[in-house]
C-alpha cells in the first residue's frame, strides 16, 4: 500500500500518539517511545492533536518541484504543536511579509496535490495564521 494511504489518519485528522509511561506526544505516530523505550510497561495510545501551535522556523519557496509551480511563491514552516511535536507544513492564507517566528497557527484541511489532471486528488493538513 502506498505510504500516503498508510498515513491517511495522521494526514486527515492530525493523529499521532502518546506514551502512557512518560507522557510524551509524537507525530507521526511511533510504535515504541524513543524517550523511555518502554515496550511492556508503557503503551503508545492514539492521540488527536488540537491542531494549534507556533511557527519555529520558516522559508519562502520560490523554485518548487514542478507539481507545486502554480502555488509559488509559498511558505513552508516548522510548526511546534502546543502538545510538543514539531512538523513541517505549508502556511496558507498569509502574506509573505506577515510570516514570523512565534506566529500562532491552526491546522486547516486543504488540497495537497493531484496525480495528473484526471488523477486522484490528495488532501491533508496545512496551517494558517490565527487572527488575534
Amino acid at each position: 500500500m502506498p505510504r500516503f494511504w498508510r498515513e491517511k489518519q495522521g494526514r486527515y485528522n492530525l493523529v499521532g500518539n502518546r506514551c502512557t509511561n512518560c507522557g510524551t506526544y509524537y507525530f507521526p505516530k511511533r510504535d515504541i517511545c524513543p524517550k523511555c523505550h518502554r515496550k511492556s510497561v508503557g503503551k503508545m495510545e492514539p492521540f488527536r492533536f488540537k491542531g494549534t501551535g507556533k511557527v519555529v522556523s520558516w522559508t519562502i519557496v520560490h523554485d518548487p518541484h514542478p507539481d507545486y509551480k502554480d502555488m509559488r511563491p509559498y511558505i513552508m514552516a516548522i510548526i511546534e504543536l502546543d502538545e510538543g511535536p514539531k512538523l513541517t507544513a505549508q502556511i496558507v492564507d498569509c502574506a509573505l511579509d506577515e510570516i514570523h517566528t512565534g506566529m500562532r497557527v491552526r491546522d486547516t484541511f486543504r488540497k495537497l496535490t493531484e496525480d495528473g489532471k484526471d488523477g486522484v486528488i490528495f488532501y491533508g493538513y496545512k496551517f494558517r495564521p490565527v487572527k488575534e
